[in-house]
């Protein structure tokens, strides 16, 4: 018996719960640019769910953000 594969990408009503977020909330953050932008898969728009983590975890770096590699 396989492990179910985890999603890759989420709606954006699926997102915001993932966040324990109210839809209006949601967009908000992600127009104010506290949330990352959806990606495009075809007519549809998700977000990433690594994206989503990173932010959680205080491991995404913000492109305004100066940073060493």
């Amino acid at each position: 018996m396989s492990a179910a594969r985890p999603s890759l990408a989420a709606g954006e009503r699926t997102a915001a719960a993932m966040l324990d977020l109210p839809v209006t909330a949601f967009r908000r953050l992600v127009s104010m640019g506290a949330l990352p932008q959806a990606c495009r898969i075809g007519e549809f728009e998700r977000w990433r769910i690594d994206d989503l983590r990173a932010i959680l975890d205080g491991t995404a770096a913000l492109p305004n953000e100066d940073f060493e590699i």
